[in-house]
């Protein structure tokens, strides 16, 4: 049950997101801007959850691997959902932004 609920909310075995940033990708953290600006993972850019759809051309120009965070791995979840939709791939939800 525990294991389900972690990859649910993206908080499964986060050594996984190590090599995945060694390849080049970019973190996404989709807090507010008041959240992060409370702390955040060095290099990670800030697109609110609510921009996530207005800011897609610029999320597709990326052209990496995507790392999304949050505060839980609720926002972070939709996120990919929203992009998963818009036909982005190469997607990792990493839940909590202090599992990176």
């Amino acid at each position: 049950m525990m294991n389900l609920i972690k990859s649910l909310f993206g908080t499964s075995d986060t050594s996984q997101f190590d090599e995945i940033r060694s390849q080049g990708a970019l973190i996404i953290d989709v807090r507010s801007p008041g959240e992060f600006a409370g702390g955040h993972v060095p290099g990670a850019v800030n697109i609110p959850l609510d921009q996530i759809e207005s800011k897609l051309s610029t999320i597709k120009g990326y052209q990496k691997p995507l790392i999304l965070c949050c505060a839980s791995g609720m926002r972070s979840a939709r996120a990919k959902a929203i992009l998963r939709g818009k036909g982005v791939e190469n997607l990792h939800d990493a839940g909590s932004w202090r599992n990176l």
